[in-house]
């Protein structure tokens, strides 16, 4: 619990991190919407979207933001200051994912808040799934975030994850349905991103559980999980 407050008031007070967690994903937002390019027929496009970019938020702070601060406190020996203390690799993740739920909750005030002005109208009966899945959001990408982070360079963490945020939200099924019916499609059904926004996008669409991207971004997390907490290395 130290160590996710201390990760939260850094994470607010970080510029550049509520750049990528609020500003980048209202912009997103704002395109997607004012273009129509989600809008059809019996479709409203801001409905499709608000959950969409709701997920990208998810990537934004847990994944990217996650990634590259705790790259570059691997590089500075933070972290091996860290390694010192009672707090362990389990207490590093957990501590950062409360950081990551504190910071989404910003998100959804402000991400929701600007959606519902502009016209979105989100189902009352699918909340509690709405949570369910942020929060297994939040713990899976913040572990995969961990992973590449205590495996690679710095610099590697900071092109990686910038590259698979843009990559995972714009095909990988997290700010938009993934597009197509062929193999690729049905490939990238199975990815984390795909998994998140599906589920969020079901939940806040219909109200309803979508089962399968519940077990998919559960088995994400816990390999993730898994593999923050074999390979992370502090120094």
């Amino acid at each position: 619990m130290a160590q996710g407050r201390y990760e939260s008031v850094t994470a607010i007070r970080n510029g550049e991190q509520l750049l990528i967690s609020l500003v980048l994903p209202l912009m997103a937002l704002f395109a997607v919407v004012w273009s129509g390019m989600l809008d059809g027929p019996a479709l409203r496009g801001v409905d499709v979207a608000v959950p969409g970019i709701l997920a990208l938020a998810v990537l934004s702070s847990a994944f990217t933001g996650q990634g590259i601060a705790t790259g570059f406190d691997r590089r500075y020996g933070v972290l091996a200051y860290l390694s010192t203390t009672p707090l362990g690799p389990v207490g590093l993740v957990l501590g950062k994912a409360c950081a990551v739920l504190a910071v989404l909750l910003l998100q959804v005030v402000v991400i929701g808040g600007v959606g519902l002005l502009l016209g979105w109208q989100p189902a009352a009966a699918g909340a509690l799934w709405a949570v369910v899945f942020f929060v297994l959001g939040a713990g899976s990408f913040t572990a995969l975030g961990l992973l590449i982070a205590g495996t690679a360079r710095p610099e590697a963490t900071l092109a990686l994850t910038n590259l698979l945020w843009v990559v995972l939200g714009a095909v990988g099924g997290a700010a938009f349905p993934v597009p197509g019916h062929g193999w690729l499609s049905a490939a990238a059904a199975y990815l984390p991103s795909a998994a998140l926004g599906d589920g969020l996008r079901a939940a806040f669409g219909t109200g309803a559980l979508d089962l399968g991207a519940l077990l998919i971004l559960t088995g994400w997390g816990i390999l993730a999980t898994a593999g923050a907490l074999r390979w992370f290395k502090w120094r």
